[in-house]
């Protein structure tokens, strides 16, 4: 959120506006304030109640007014997109197309993207997770009532929500599925799975529980160091087992 970001972050409208200006002449104050009382960018209030816009904030207005430009579509369409890209997926190509979910570059799997941030978090409805993993609604119920995925934690009062995770799992089991194989041959993954985050565990506890943020930030790094290296040990271990499975 704007809000958290240090002040030196931030941009009075006044500097949004010159931001604007070389790639879009007509853009005025007036302009800016309309879209946000439209509730297509929200930026941070000081104490006097000055706008400080951060530079997602930039990049979402710029996102409007190419679109209003280049396809001439409305404010509620526009407002969808940004709804879409917000929870990690490609916007619409043409009307009347749904969001698309994006592609990780490393494996090909779905991952999460944004169009206007670094990386935002993929946040799929039920319906959204079927489609995206070509399934069907009774196969996503035997993933979970398995244990293979689950959404993530949603406020009280939301739909629940599924992550990029979710759907890498989804779609994987579905792949699995054409070789005669359902999520209940599948349970020893998640069993192998929560014994390797019980070994990260062991041994980022200690660090988490200094409660310093070095600390913290010490501990995300040695989890992050020792998933991939449980990956690669699973990766050839998984391996090495084919091979006499094979006889190659």
């Amino acid at each position: 959120m704007a809000s958290t970001l240090p002040t030196r972050s931030l941009m009075s409208i006044g500097e949004v506006l010159g931001e604007l200006r070389a790639e879009f002449p007509e853009v005025t104050v007036s302009k800016i304030r309309f879209l946000e009382s439209e509730g297509l960018v929200e930026p941070a209030r000081t104490p006097s109640g000055y706008r400080k816009f951060s530079y997602g904030d930039v990049a979402r207005l710029r996102y409007v007014l190419a679109t209003q430009r280049d396809h001439y579509l409305p404010l509620r369409v526009i407002r969808e997109h940004l709804d879409a890209i917000d929870r990690g997926l490609e916007p619409p190509s043409a009307p009347g197309e749904r969001p698309q979910v994006p592609l990780s570059a490393d494996d090909g799997l779905p991952g999460p993207r944004s169009l206007l941030t670094e990386r935002v978090e993929l946040r799929l409805s039920r319906d959204e997770l079927v489609e995206g993993a070509g399934i069907d609604e009774r196969l996503l119920e035997q993933i979970e009532g398995f244990g293979l995925l689950a959404p993530v934690r949603a406020p009280a009062g939301t739909a629940p929500a599924y992550d990029s995770d979710a759907l890498a799992v989804a779609t994987v089991v579905a792949e699995l599925t054409g070789f005669g194989l359902e999520p209940r041959h599948l349970r020893a993954f998640r069993t192998a799975a929560e014994r390797e985050a019980d070994l990260v565990d062991q041994v980022v506890a200690p660090l988490l529980r200094q409660r310093s943020p070095q600390a913290r930030a010490r501990a995300e790094e040695v989890a992050r160091e020792m998933g991939s290296l449980s990956l690669r040990l699973h990766t050839a271990l998984v391996r090495s087992r084919l091979r006499d499975v094979t006889g190659t």
